[in-house]
């Protein structure tokens, strides 16, 4: 037991760079408060003392701010960073190293008895104010983005964001040179966007530059191709553009994305 918790507290070291000693995480996290109650009410309520679990549990809620039902399972190194308001009900799952923030609701969809909650699986990291409603399977290192609603499987190593949850796919690594690029060119800032948690204007604009790329690739084969067949050919040089002129475009996006 003395065991188990130790490994505990080592995980709070390992995901959150403001835990300073143990005693500090002890007697200070309120996740790792709310985990070592359901390790006892988990136990009372295998060993079919159900009223005493449930009573535990509601303690640890008052106490914590967190929810969890003692018939949850969870494994080992859980981590719950800030838990306010986090919720996890009687059939849920969780694997070993599995991370969630203030908010998260591992819920059902169904009053019917049986898996009526999600199952995460090993490495999990579920993002502040997510919803992931449903018997099914969060798949081994998946990420959910924070505020998602997830209510459909989610694949090994897939990250998930939006209302209704949807997977999204990285962008080719060979292209983001090409795009810095042209983000430069015309002084366009993403202001700090990644592409596991994007902005759908940001990525918009992501997707024009790169288009914008391609056509002054074959721009540039052409006047060189021309300049072969015709030596007297001279292409034009472009005009220079005015970084100014997007002042306003960043400052306007500045203001609709100001944690950006």
């Amino acid at each position: 037991m003395f065991a188990r918790i130790k490994e505990d507290i080592q995980s709070v070291f390992h995901r959150d760079p403001a835990a300073r000693n143990a005693i500090e995480v002890l007697t200070c996290y309120p996740g790792l408060h709310a985990l070592l109650f359901h390790r006892i009410s988990h136990w009372l309520w295998m060993n079919n003392l159900k009223w005493l679990a449930r009573f535990l549990s509601s303690l640890s809620r008052w106490f914590t701010g967190i929810e969890i039902h003692p018939g949850a399972k969870i494994g080992r190194r859980f981590f719950i960073d800030h838990g306010m308001g986090v919720v996890i009900g009687e059939t849920a799952e969780i694997g070993d190293d599995v991370t969630l923030y203030q908010g998260v609701t591992l819920g059902g969809t169904s009053w019917n008895k049986g898996k009526r909650h999600p199952t995460l699986k090993d490495g999990v990291v579920v993002g502040a104010g997510a919803k992931i409603l449903g018997p099914f399977e969060v798949g081994e290192g998946a990420k959910i983005g924070s505020n998602a609603v997830v209510t459909k499987p989610v694949p090994p190593g897939a990250t998930v964001v939006g209302i209704p949850g949807r997977v999204i796919v990285k962008m080719p690594e060979k292209d983001d040179s090409k795009r810095r690029h042209m983000e430069e060119k015309i002084g366009f800032d993403a202001y700090g966007l990644s592409e596991e948690m994007p902005d759908p204007v940001a990525r918009s604009i992501r997707s024009i530059l790169d288009h914008m790329h391609t056509v002054d690739m074959r721009l540039e084969q052409i006047c060189k191709s021309l300049e072969r067949l015709d030596e007297n050919y001279r292409s034009p040089n472009l005009p220079p553009l005015n970084t100014e002129d997007f002042e306003g475009v960043q400052d306007e996006e500045s203001q609709s994305f100001p944690n950006k």
